[in-house]
């Protein structure tokens, strides 16, 4: 029954303490989120590389040194002026256009397969586009509050200021002197025949 008992502690230590909610802001994540999966793709992209090299020297050789060889280091990394340019650029995209841009990086990735140097390229083109994509919101937000804080003016005051009168006009028509000269028509037999009084 000891042994029991001792096994479950491990599995209860978890909630001794108490869930510490992150202090760091959203653009904060945003931007680790977004050069974390940069340097990841860079990775994978130096690797598939890699790979690809080994593929063609070993049907050319007719040899497979692989199993033989470590995985070597990375050997492509960012400069520091263009980690800075990038960490900016992230830290400018909105936490809900983060998902979407590593989507879209994805994406053009699989699409284009780029050495390792272009990467990074890549890596700038999709932000631009969730910036812009961000400006775009802003700008219809921004113009559908305009739209609803503006003053609307009741229906009164428009009947005041323009007078509508669709039949009224200063142009003569022929229809009009022969329609105000005729009778009026006859009405059918089931209709009753309603007249105005003469004014004599």
């Amino acid at each position: 029954m000891a042994w029991g008992t001792m096994s479950l502690i491990p599995w209860f230590r978890w909630n001794d303490t108490s869930p510490r909610l992150s202090a760091r802001s959203p653009a904060e994540m945003v931007l680790e989120t977004l050069m974390m999966e940069l340097a990841g793709q860079m990775r994978e992209v130096e690797r598939q590389q890699r790979e690809r090299r080994n593929a063609v020297r070993k049907i050319c050789t007719g040899v497979d040194y692989s199993w033989l060889a470590s995985a070597p280091r990375p050997t492509y990394d960012l400069s520091p002026g263009e980690r800075l340019q990038l960490e900016d650029v992230c830290a400018k995209i909105h936490p809900s256009f983060c998902g979407p841009a590593i989507l879209r990086f994805r994406q053009l990735l699989a699409e284009r397969e780029p050495e390792v140097q272009e990467v990074a390229r890549l890596f700038r083109s999709v932000l631009q586009e969730a910036l812009e994509k961000t400006k775009q919101e802003e700008e219809a937000h921004k113009l559908t509050r305009q739209w609803s804080l503006r003053p609307r003016g009741s229906l009164s005051s428009f009947k005041s200021r323009a007078r509508i009168a669709p039949f009224a006009s200063d142009i003569r028509t022929i229809s009009e002197d022969v329609e105000r000269d005729a009778p009026p028509p006859p009405r059918t037999w089931s209709m009753p025949e309603f007249r105005a009084p003469q004014a004599d």
